[in-house]
């Protein structure tokens, strides 16, 4: 095979012919480089030596991968929403979406992992445990879910302890959301636009009307009700998340305590009564009985 090379732009660049295609590099950045994978594919570095440590070791940090993508999408969104351009996120929060949706099924995966399978290495996790990802914590603080007591297990580590209680104390996607109904002349609650963002938002009956309003005439508040809909698909893939989260550990451990000492299942279960956007989905029992604008009574598809 022939291989040519030449200078250009201080880098030296080579050509093959291969296989009828021309195929050229250089030596500065290539695509092993470009995406680190000598630091990636050598960070599988398993504690015992059993051959399915490999898969539990890789579906969790592919999976940690997946979520700060979500972590970085959701501040893309918050970001256009409190720029009052809420159209602007709905592409982000569709990918947020596809990710999720990879995050789901990559519990398929680790459902592989047979009881006897997990058994074979899990004691010598000892206390490790997903309770301690400081990028799961990171992303339901993001969302709404503000628990100060859950970072406490991050105190040895002063940086992710220091920037969780920093992302702890900032807005979430919803409290931004609350704002941009206020700026365009909803009536939200001075004490609910003006609560430490430290402590989670609690539902309140006044926020569920403004949805209802919203909903009830959605050609005059188009871009609001689109916005209500990423943030219920949202939620909805992510409790989706959390039960295959529940029914994989179910199915490997059964109700055995987590190795973070945990309740395991039941704490799992626990899990599910918890939201981000209340209103959103309490407001939909009464939709359209005596909502604003229903003037005819009709239902209208406008998905």
């Amino acid at each position: 095979m022939k291989i040519t090379s030449r200078s250009e732009n201080g880098l030296t660049t080579f050509e093959a012919d291969i296989h009828g295609q021309k195929v050229h590099w250089d030596d500065g950045l290539t695509y092993a480089s470009h995406l680190q994978l000598d630091r990636l594919l050598s960070a599988q570095v398993p504690i015992s030596d059993k051959p399915d440590e490999h898969l539990f070791i890789a579906v969790h940090q592919t999976s940690e991968l997946w979520i700060k993508l979500c972590i970085h999408e959701a501040r893309v969104a918050v970001g256009c929403i409190r720029g009052n351009q809420p159209e602007r996120s709905f592409k982000t929060f569709d990918r947020i979406a596809a990710i999720q949706r990879n995050l789901i099924q990559s519990w398929e995966i680790l459902a592989t992992l047979t009881p006897h399978d997990f058994l074979t290495f899990r004691g010598d996790l000892r206390k490790a445990s997903g309770f301690q990802s400081y990028q799961y914590r990171e992303l339901e603080f993001l969302l709404g879910n503000k628990d100060e007591d859950l970072i406490v297990v991050h105190r040895n580590n002063p940086a992710v302890y220091d920037h969780l209680k920093t992302v702890l104390a900032e807005p979430s996607l919803y409290d931004e959301t609350l704002k941009l109904l206020d700026r365009r002349g909803f009536d939200v609650p001075a004490e609910i636009l003006g609560r430490d963002p430290r402590m989670p938002h609690r539902p309140d009956a006044r926020i569920e009307d403004i949805w209802r309003e919203v909903y009830g005439d959605v050609d005059a508040h188009w871009d609001l009700y689109m916005l209500g809909e990423k943030l219920a698909g949202l939620e909805y893939h992510f409790q989706e998340w959390r039960f295959k989260h529940m029914k994989t550990v179910s199915r490997v451990i059964g109700f055995k305590q987590g190795t973070g000492g945990s309740s395991g299942v039941d704490y799992l279960k626990r899990a599910l009564d918890v939201g981000f956007f209340p209103e959103l989905w309490s407001m939909r029992t009464s939709l359209g009985e005596t909502g604003p604008g229903d003037t005819d009574g009709q239902e209208r598809d406008h998905a």
